[in-house]
């Protein structure tokens, strides 16, 4: 298959998959090695093709990235006697406490993960349990504390982004993770979508240039045409996907993406370890 044709396949499978809790690092790993494009230059187009996607976040939620950035001395919320508030609305001080803990730790484990953590066999036990444990924020049925963004407390926020620690092990899914770890703290699903999708901005962008920093060597100018196919279809199919999901969940549960993630354990375990 040509390098345009994977470029557009890959494009719109990041774009469909990595705001939604099926996990985008999951199925690009799935995809590519189905498509047998793997290796370091599959490996840094995947990163390329990340921003794409975070771009079209930065564009559906701009206005309250404006407003955060304009915010007078907002890292005073961070004083220990601010965390319970829920009345500033929502702040870089929220944003920051969500994406420490997976920073920290991301930047410790980054080496194991990548090292032994980025194969089919292990998406396929992360797409599993991240299912379950999706189902169990479901059914749960915790009473609902927090129904808009804006209403989240600093504590709140900490806590879900400890949550998206799980998303570390590739299949689990962040927005997954975060989505249910809010239900299980007692925010809407919506409101637990959006910090979800608002806190995904600066660990990816973070994360993505780490993995540039590291890989870059392996490019060449030919390859340019191929990352900016990637990079515009990711970020087109990215964001109707945000505004679909959006409305989604105004009206349903994650039962349906945790059916959809058995499914695609199953069938991958039957077709790389049985068939292949």
């Amino acid at each position: 298959m040509g390098d345009y044709m994977i470029a557009v396949i890959l494009g719109i499978v990041e774009g469909v998959t990595e705001y939604l809790p099926i996990s985008s690092t999951g199925h690009m790993i799935l995809v590519g090695d189905w498509l047998g494009f793997t290796g370091p230059r599959a490996s840094v187009f995947e990163v390329f093709i990340q921003l794409g996607a975070i771009l079209s976040v930065l564009v559906i939620y701009k206005e309250k990235f404006i407003r955060m950035l304009r915010q007078y001395r907002c890292w005073d919320m961070l004083h220990p006697q601010n965390w319970r508030r829920n009345d500033t609305g929502l702040t870089l001080a929220h944003v920051g406490a969500g994406i420490v803990p997976v920073m920290i730790i991301g930047y410790f484990a980054h080496g194991v993960i990548k090292t032994y953590l980025f194969s089919v066999g292990t998406v396929i036990i992360g797409l599993v349990i991240g299912g379950v444990f999706m189902l169990l924020a479901e059914r749960a049925k915790i009473r609902v504390l927090c129904d808009d963004v804006e209403k989240m407390t600093i504590l709140q926020a900490f806590l879900v982004g400890a949550f998206q620690m799980f998303a570390l092990w590739p299949g689990f899914s962040r927005s997954g993770s975060t989505i249910a770890g809010g239900l299980f703290l007692g925010l809407s699903r919506k409101a637990a979508a959006d910090f979800s999708f608002i806190i995904a901005v600066p660990v990816m962008i973070i994360a993505c240039f780490y993995d540039l920093l590291k890989s870059w060597s392996v490019l060449d100018s030919g390859d340019l045409v191929m990352i900016a196919i990637g990079f515009v279809t990711a970020f087109i199919v990215a964001y109707i996907s945000v505004l679909w999901f959006l409305k989604f969940l105004n009206k349903s549960t994650l039962t349906s993406f945790a059916c959809y993630r058995f499914l695609v354990a199953v069938v991958s375990f039957v077709y790389f370890f049985i068939l292949k």
